[in-house]
């Protein structure tokens, strides 16, 4: 690759929401460590194509540019990926950029992620405090229970499980892995757990975890390394629990 002086990239753009793709292809100067991000950089600080023509700027989405955020998620020669830890120099050319296909594309590789957002209000994934005063630090979680909870914090809604789900499509109102994954972490909490039943009813709702079909893809290209498919398996034991306490009653009811 270091021998190389140019770096081809083959983007698909949409000028809108409502019109349709296309491929254009860009070819900038090869520099040693660079990444997907700065190579966009590149294109946007002269938007002329491969043919020599000016065009408009390719649109993306970023924030941190360290892999926190999960803003800049997209699809890199046939994988979702997040395009800050993507570098040139570890990709195959020529490099295909496409927006991920489980979003509506708002511009080129921009995506309206509102659905997974959506999804997390389902399963109600936050801790609900009472009022805006001081309510002092709070229960302590045990050293072993934190410490796998933490990895599930790590989620950075960055789409790249849902996009890899085959259950995520057009024809299913599924709510993905990672809003479950949510319910978990946040039924842990020792305070979070108060509203457990609520996350779990969330869960048991329609495109809720039943829609899982077990594929596993989720666990292979999460960034972060989520243990997603135990979170998943986890959720699954809790909301068959959950069910019989609906049916039968509760003995917290009592």
């Amino acid at each position: 690759m270091a021998e190389q002086s140019k770096v081809t990239f083959i983007i698909t753009r949409q000028d809108g929401p409502d019109t349709a793709p296309y491929e254009e292809t860009f070819e900038i100067p090869y520099r040693q460590n660079m990444n997907v991000i700065s190579a966009l950089m590149e294109i946007r600080q002269n938007p002329v194509n491969k043919n020599g023509e000016q065009t408009s700027p390719v649109m993306w989405d970023m924030n941190c540019l360290e892999e926190v955020c999960g803003a800049c998620s997209m699809v890199i020669n046939g994988t979702a990926r997040q395009s800050c830890a993507a570098l040139v120099d570890q990709l195959e050319q020529p490099i295909r950029l496409e927006p991920m296909a489980t979003f509506p594309v708002v511009r080129d590789l921009i995506v309206d992620r509102e659905s997974m957002f959506d999804a997390l209000k389902q399963v109600k994934a936050w801790i609900p405090i009472d009022g805006t005063h001081d309510l002092g630090p709070g229960p302590r979680m045990p050293e072993n229970k934190r410490q796998w909870a933490y990895e599930l914090s790590k989620c950075m809604t960055c789409g790249v499980c849902l996009e890899a789900c085959p259950n995520v499509n057009d024809n299913s109102n599924f709510i993905g892995p990672a809003a479950i994954s949510q319910a978990r972490l946040f039924n842990a909490h020792p305070t979070g757990e108060m509203n457990a039943s609520d996350r779990l009813n969330g869960l048991m709702e329609e495109g809720g975890i039943e829609g899982c079909g077990n594929s596993q893809n989720c666990v292979e290209v999460c960034p972060k390394g989520i243990p997603l498919t135990t979170s998943i398996a986890a959720m699954n034991r809790a909301t068959n629990i959950q069910a019989f306490k609906n049916f039968f009653g509760s003995d917290a009811a009592l």
